[in-house]
């Protein structure tokens, strides 16, 4: 492929042509319909197809172009964007025979509610028509479902500095400059590093000179440095490949054997961080025979001497996770297909992996002598963008961890606002008989846990108003207790409900 268009002026152009064709995100969805982009999102670009086959408009020709990757007239083109700086800019080929031209690389766009942004990348390999390219080793990825859930992941809380460990594309440190002054972003993928380049400059125009763009694995770039937030979607994916310390893709296969990379990552981190920073990364984690996966993954994140709250969102079973990774990889259907999935399954079986976790690692420096450390399952549904209550996890436990009884009796917790209580009874011969009581959250990880009278009391006197010892005394009388022996026997619970998110405290 020619190098990737690098003059400012030029780009400047391409920038201009894309908002003037309103290629943007509202822009395509207009053009689209809501069912074709709907379908985009899978993979599924026969509605996309239909929906602008006879539209001759300069959106239209783009998402020809680039999204759906089909060949348009050279005048079209000419019409959507300028097709000289394109074709020099390695953007797109011309077929001279037929006067078309096709894209080399996709332009999609992407953005926040008051940002029209576009990320620069290959083109994709997973289209259900058959228009997609082989993949090449140093392939660069689009967005897709890992790098859309670390961006709804990550703390968006104002920082001085920070780092952006295997940019791809470059979509992380697109968000990072919303509220970062600097932001470092890596990868050992030169293409990926040219992507991302084009990715800003396209995206944040003279505000790109903020993404300091370097080569090299994993944290070798930023030496000696310290960042306030260091966010990774690193190459966690578990291949027969990667078990020999060579991935196919660059892009997503570990160069180190299971899931060693992700170990290696949280070993080198603490390093890096600021006083307070934080690290949020995505990863895979094996599930080996015999061996629970927080037993594996506990001893990673102790290590680093951080508050941790690890959450696996997902579980796959060998074959599951074979079929994934090789539809990602556009080998379904291939000749190959069968010989590769048969590697995975010989692999797994020899290792003994019964499964693949995947989900999130988020760390915090807080200097605590006693880390909070919580490795936890929640498959259930999250209301994203998680990463604005992430810090209220952290503060939670700090608070737990760092208030005496007799502050916590003298404080004024409160219900959260977000909890419901849920009674299930069944029929007996008395009227209705109790199966169980439950709180439950109805925003954030909604959250569920067994409560028992007290505790039903508790929550029902707690009024953000009076303290937690008045409170616990009234139930005490109420119940025929002594103040003291239930102010003793509910501190622990208390402490639990404040951990969990269903008592807010200040």
């Amino acid at each position: 492929m020619t190098e990737l268009m690098t003059d400012p002026s030029v780009i400047e152009r391409l920038r201009e042509a894309l908002l003037k064709a309103q290629y943007t995100v509202d822009g395509c969805l207009e053009a689209l319909g809501p069912i074709a982009y709907s379908a985009l999102s899978r993979s599924e670009s026969v509605a996309a197809s239909r929906a602008v086959r006879t539209n001759d408009s300069p959106v239209a020709t783009l998402l020809k172009l680039f999204v759906l990757q089909e060949s348009v007239d050279r005048s079209a083109a000419a019409r959507a964007l300028p097709l000289d700086d394109a074709l020099a800019g390695g953007l797109l080929a011309e077929d001279r025979f037929d006067e078309t031209v096709r894209a080399l690389a996709d332009i999609r766009p992407y953005g926040e509610s008051d940002a029209d942004w576009w990320l620069v990348s290959d083109l994709g390999s997973g289209l259900v028509t058959g228009h997609s390219s082989p993949m090449r080793p140093d392939y660069v990825l689009g967005v897709g479902g890992a790098s859309t859930t670390l961006a709804q992941l990550t703390v968006r809380e104002p920082v001085a500095r920070a780092l952006d460990v295997g940019t791809g594309c470059g979509v992380q440190a697109l968000h990072l400059s919303r509220h970062a002054d600097r932001i470092v972003a890596t990868d050992v993928n030169h293409r990926a590093l040219a992507f991302a380049r084009l990715t800003a400059a396209l995206s944040l125009d003279t505000d790109a000179s903020r993404i300091d763009l370097r080569a090299g694995s994993l944290f070798e770039p930023v030496r000696e440095e310290r960042f306030d937030l260091v966010v990774s979607n690193p190459p966690f994916v578990i291949s027969p490949e990667s078990a020999r310390g060579a991935g196919r893709f660059v892009y997503r296969d570990a160069s180190l054997p299971g899931d060693e990379l992700c170990r290696h990552f949280l070993e080198q981190v603490p390093g890096y961080l600021a006083e307070d920073g934080w690290c949020q990364i995505l990863a895979n984690w094996l599930h080996v025979e015999g061996v629970d996966w927080r037993e594996r993954v506990a001893p990673w994140v102790r290590a680093t001497g951080c508050d941790a709250w690890v959450v696996q969102r997902e579980v796959q079973d060998p074959a599951e996770y074979a079929e994934l990774w090789l539809r990602d990889s556009g080998d379904y259907g291939k000749p190959q297909y069968i010989e590769l999935y048969q590697a995975y399954l010989d692999y797994f079986s020899a290792q003994r992996i019964e499964a693949v976790g995947f989900g999130w690692i988020t760390l915090r420096a807080a200097g605590a002598e006693l880390p909070a450390v919580r490795l936890e399952e929640l498959t259930g549904p999250i209301e994203q963008p998680l990463g604005a209550l992430v810090p209220d996890w952290f503060r939670r436990h700090a608070f737990v961890r760092e208030t005496e009884d007799d502050e916590l009796l003298a404080s004024t917790p409160a219900p959260a606002p977000d909890l419901v209580l849920e009674q299930v009874a069944r029929p007996s011969a008395g009227g209705w008989e109790s199966v169980s009581t439950r709180l439950r959250q109805t925003t954030g990880v909604h959250r569920t846990g067994e409560i028992d009278p007290f505790g039903i009391a508790l929550l029902g006197a707690l009024d953000g108003q009076r303290t937690l010892g008045d409170v616990l005394d009234r139930v005490a009388e109420d119940h025929g207790l002594t103040p003291q022996a239930l102010r003793s026997s509910a501190l622990d619970a208390v402490r639990a409900l404040i951990e969990e998110g269903f008592l807010a405290v200040g």
